[in-house]
């Protein structure tokens, strides 16, 4: 699977004031690859014996998610569902049921925005596992991907004897990487409590979830990025306060073909990469696979729609646009309650 290959978020932890510091703890930060992306793990109060451990139950948990969820992979699970050309459900793990359960659930209150069945799509303009093309697709080859997509033809069959995916159309293919640094964070925070640690920062790629202090007994924060290639500055500053965050953003994931510039972001309802002026989408959510799949959601809508649904669903989001040569920036009410004021210290 390949996702975002730079994060959009920066996680780290700013001092609150008026906390006592005085006793020394200890941190520790672990971090790797996974998913075409980075995954890195930050934690207080943990004996440093338990590193290596640790670090390989990390990546075998991240290993074990890009086995089921990635496009590249030919044995994984996601693609052996896309392989398949029939139309009988097909037995899957409640953790696939229930990504794809979300995702449909997204996919109808941005109104089919958030498709994950856009992967024909995806692979026609080379963000896939396969190349990119040689020349800008033809509008008969975007009508052929399209008649191949639609969340209509997806859906999720949950029983007591277990879960099943089944697909109406048999060319579908599903492509999970909206929300599979979501779902990877949110199973990292899951790891974490088994593993009985109470304090926490975790991310994959543009996802990230926190629970507890960092070292210096204060609440974790996260920096949001400024929304451009060409350096590594600041936008905003957040307090997760427990929550988990996703950032998608259509400038660093992207290729030039035939002189223009195209965005890894494909819009459903027209087939082509979005050329509106939103570029960031940040959204503060209680897992981090729901921020994950909104933010992906409201980049498709662009900026008037996206304020409007967010709104609408009383969302907590912090959207960035590009005027001229300026970032103009929109939060929802809801996100303004985690911002930090750049006053304070």
């Amino acid at each position: 699977m390949r996702y975002r290959n730079i994060p959009l978020l920066i996680a780290a932890a700013w001092g609150l004031s008026g906390c006592d510091n005085s006793v020394p703890r200890q941190s520790m930060v672990l971090e790797g690859k996974t998913m075409g992306t980075v995954w890195r793990v930050t934690l207080a109060d943990v004996d440093a014996t338990r590193k290596a451990a640790l670090q390989q139950a990390i990546q075998q948990q991240l290993d074990a998610d890009d086995q089921t969820l990635s496009t590249w992979k030919p044995d994984s699970v996601l693609s052996r569902f896309n392989r398949y050309q029939g139309t009988a459900p097909q037995p899957v793990s409640a953790d696939m049921a229930d990504i794809v359960t979300e995702a449909l659930r997204i996919g109808a209150k941005t109104a089919g925005a958030m498709d994950i069945t856009v992967g024909p799509l995806v692979n026609l303009w080379g963000f896939g596992p396969t190349r990119a093309p040689a020349h800008i697709p033809t509008d008969a080859e975007i009508a052929a991907a399209r008649a191949q997509t639609g969340l209509q033809h997806l859906h999720v069959i949950q029983a007591a004897e277990g879960q099943w995916l089944q697909k109406d159309l048999p060319g579908l293919y599903v492509d999970l990487s909206t929300m599979g640094e979501g779902y990877a964070t949110d199973h990292l925070a899951r790891l974490m409590e088994r593993e009985g640690i109470n304090n926490y920062l975790v991310s994959v790629g543009g996802a990230v979830l926190s629970r507890g202090q960092n070292a210096q007994g204060q609440r974790w924060r996260v920096a949001i990025q400024k929304p451009t290639d060409s350096e590594n500055a600041v936008q905003a500053r957040v307090d997760l306060q427990g929550h988990g965050i996703s950032t998608s953003g259509s400038y660093r994931n992207y290729y030039e073909l035939d002189g223009k510039r195209l965005s890894h972001i494909i819009d459903p309802a027209t087939g082509r990469p979005i050329e509106h002026k939103l570029v960031s989408a940040t959204v503060i959510a209680t897992t981090a696979l729901e921020a994950d799949g909104w933010d992906t959601g409201l980049m498709v809508l662009g900026t008037e729609k996206a304020k409007t649904l967010a709104l609408q669903q009383h969302l907590a989001v912090y959207l960035i646009s590009k005027e001229g040569d300026k970032f103009v920036s929109w939060m929802s009410p809801q996100f303004s309650a985690f911002l930090i004021d750049d006053k304070e210290k």
